[in-house]
């Protein structure tokens, strides 16, 4: 009999320990292929020894462990997230993902009990894309997605992603290694918190993710005519962050009438100066939805809405698209899967899309997948402030054994 509230202390306690692991005295920051990497990947490891796995690192870097199946032919299923994180960033995102199923898998084999599939934990190196500025690099390696384009990818500091890697002890060249063979891969499972405040309202310690939202991102910018706060009269301005902010406010106004969500995160304002109408502004759009389609005809309606806007304000707007990923809808029999066991460890099974991404996404292209969510303190992610419960851990614990004992084989 698994005590799933004494493995939850044991996951929090060592997100606490894996949480000081960070290139920044001031606060947490690790990032991809840094020397804080390399002693992640160390700890991790151990943890994984201790608990009868079989540890590698793959030509990715790339944390791998393996519960093996009694039986050698058996079929794979994968389960884990990220041990990476954004600068001043929360010690539950991604590494509760890997964490809470090492310990899961020691108390598993303390009690005996066999899987009849082999289980590989994989601790991504990469998801957050805050080093290179492409984001799942560690899980598009496992499907072989990697152009050889990427090679000259720079950090802030000028350092290549080549340069990295190979500081790191690992070759670009043999990144290819780390593809793995999907003949016999069943599926794969994520446990992340939800980093939203849908469970928490609901009052509800976890939730089974229907879909992971595709996004697109844009820069724009708008040029007016700078020109003397106090000499130019108000019918002949051609303001460039009045126009902005009319346009700010119907990306926002369309994306509720649409049922999706926009944002507009940067905005950069030229000349700036107190006294100076503003003559060119910059700004940022993410639109994100669980179904393209929903997206993309909600984002029809914005770029009409603000070439509108230009046109009466007599503004110039240019437009460039930056990032584009589409929608993955996890697995309809994975989802049943950890709806039942919700509901046989007595919860309710809330269904709900994630907004934001994550390494099933990239997995998605070689197995089906599903995701478990898991409640956290007012949805702050990505924050100092990122706080859950042991108790809620301790449900998601109990959900991921009863799931792992019901899996299709």
């Amino acid at each position: 009999m698994i005590d799933y509230d004494k493995v939850a202390q044991q996951v929090m306690d060592r997100c606490d320990e894996l949480g000081r692991i960070s290139q920044s005295e001031e606060c947490l920051d690790r990032r991809y292929l840094t020397k804080e990497h390399q002693q992640a990947n160390q700890l991790v490891g151990e943890w994984m020894m201790r608990a009868g796995m079989m540890v590698w690192q793959d030509t990715a870097g790339n944390l791998c462990g393996r519960l093996p199946s009694k039986q050698q032919d058996a079929p794979k299923y994968l389960i884990g997230s990220h041990l990476d994180t954004v600068p001043n960033g929360g010690k539950y995102d991604g590494m509760l993902g890997v964490l809470a199923p090492i310990s899961l898998i020691q108390a598993l084999t303390d009690n005996g009990v066999s899987l009849p599939f082999h289980l590989d934990i994989v601790g991504f190196g990469d998801e957050e894309g805050t080093r290179f500025r492409s984001t799942l690099l560690g899980s598009r390696a496992l499907t072989g997605q990697w152009p050889a384009t990427w090679s000259d990818l720079p950090d802030e500091n000028g350092t290549s992603l080549r340069q990295a890697m190979q500081a790191f002890g690992l070759d670009f060249d043999q990144v290819h290694q780390a593809k793995i063979d999907t003949d016999q891969l069943l599926g794969y499972l994520e446990l992340h918190i939800e980093q939203g405040p849908v469970l928490e309202e609901q009052n509800l310690p976890v939730g089974v993710v229907s879909a992971i939202a595709g996004a697109k991102r844009f820069d724009l910018q708008v040029t007016g005519m700078a020109g003397h706060a106090g000499t130019v009269p108000m019918p002949l301005r051609r303001d460039a962050l009045c126009a902005v902010s009319e346009m700010v406010l119907v990306i926002e106004t369309i994306a509720q009438q649409q049922g999706v969500v926009a944002t507009v995160g940067q905005i950069n304002n030229r000349p700036n100066g107190v006294n100076v109408i503003s003559g060119q502004t910059h700004f940022s759009l993410d639109i994100r939805s669980e179904f393209d389609d929903k997206r993309d005809q909600a984002l029809g309606l914005i770029v009409e809405a603000l070439n509108a806007i230009a046109e009466r304000r007599k503004v110039t707007l240019n437009m460039e698209q930056t990032h584009a990923a589409g929608a993955v809808h996890c697995d309809s029999k994975l989802q049943e899967v950890l709806r039942k066991a919700i509901q046989q460890i007595g919860h309710q099974p809330l269904t709900l899309p994630s907004g934001a991404g994550h390494d099933a996404m990239a997995i998605a292209d070689i197995c089906p997948v599903a995701m478990l969510f898991m409640r956290c303190d007012k949805g702050i992610s990505h924050h100092p402030a990122e706080a859950i419960k042991a108790e809620d851990v301790a449900v998601s614990l109990a959900v991921l054994d009863q799931t792992l004992r019901t899996l299709p084989v």
